[in-house]
């Protein structure tokens, strides 16, 4: 099997795990020869042992495969892409990243166009946890591609007898929806962090997804992709437990505890990005706004609280 996976990380780890052939390529060399040496990544996926068939390297000029997946998260993509134009020009390029670009304000599929406008991709989405991937559990997700001939190819390349790829041309869709419920998934762990109580996190819930739709379709997405895989099921999958970075970050908020600088954490720029781009929008987000400003800094916990609450009353 052709496939290359830029990025060792814990969803690029598993995605090799799945695939069971595949070349994996991890940026610390040092790292490379601590997976080499006991066919675990350790450090970001620990108990789950790498296929035989899976090589690892820190070389990118040994990156010969006609697919790619890029396991690099979100506000590193374009700088990653920028760089190795030469490299990935040819390739058929999946996005296997949630976020929006701080900068250009545009999903992962977005700025892999942006740095090269010529390039066929795709983007792997959905409801997943690396961990679930990696041990073979039956998991589901979205291959969104508007290249339909591309997304057929790419989906019988990358399902497996447990990995389940569904098609979708929506690729702004797919991109808002698994952007915008790391937002969402970072206010549902504020809520249970803070003790605010299962009830309001089920609201918050329901109105964040009302959020999700009312950008997503503003910038051209369909409602059906919000209403799947990439959009719903991902919602619930991350705003429900604590498998989740995104909500274990809401909960450390929501506690007044500190949270570990290290750990990959996208929804907290996005929010950033969402707020910026719903307000030249002229688009209401009032969680994403609030979630934006806990994360900045710029409003306490009660005061985010007190102005959710004291919004006018409306229709649904």
């Amino acid at each position: 099997m052709s496939v290359a996976i830029l990025g060792a990380g814990a969803f690029g780890t598993a995605l090799a795990c799945a695939l069971g052939e595949a070349t994996l390529w991890a940026r610390d060399p040092g790292h490379v020869d601590a997976i080499e040496a006991a066919r675990e990544n350790s450090a970001r996926l620990p108990g789950v042992l790498l296929p035989a068939g899976v090589r690892v390297t820190a070389d990118l000029q040994e990156i010969t495969a006609e697919t790619v997946l890029l396991a690099i998260p979100m506000q590193q993509t374009r700088g990653f892409v920028e760089a190795n134009a030469a490299l990935l020009a040819d390739r058929h390029l999946v996005a296997c990243s949630k976020g929006v670009d701080l900068d250009l304000l545009i999903g992962p599929v977005g700025v892999i166009r942006e740095a090269l406008p010529e390039a066929r991709a795709a983007l792997l989405t959905g409801p997943s946890f690396a961990d679930d991937i990696a041990r073979g559990l039956p998991t589901a997700l979205t291959l969104a591609c508007a290249d339909e001939t591309l997304g057929r190819s790419l989906q019988e390349k990358l399902s497996t007898q447990n990995l389940r790829l569904y098609r979708n041309s929506d690729v702004i869709g797919a991109e808002l929806g698994g952007a915008l419920k790391n937002v969402i998934a970072i206010a549902a762990g504020i809520t249970i962090g803070a003790e605010l109580g299962q009830s309001a996190r089920a609201a918050l819930m329901a109105r964040g997804y009302a959020e999700m739709q009312r950008l997503a379709l503003a910038l051209g997405a369909q409602p059906e992709t919000l209403a799947g895989l990439s959009g719903l099921g991902d919602l619930i999958l991350t705003c429900g437990s604590d498998k989740s970075r995104n909500f274990r970050y809401g909960l450390a908020l929501g506690r007044g505890e500190g949270f570990d600088s290290a750990t990959t954490v996208e929804g907290a720029a996005t929010a950033r990005a969402v707020a910026r781009l719903a307000r030249e929008r002229g688009i209401d987000m009032p969680i994403t706004r609030m979630v934006a400003a806990l994360v900045e800094g710029y409003l306490t916990l009660t005061e985010a609280r007190d102005a959710l609450l004291a919004r006018p009353l409306t229709e649904e």
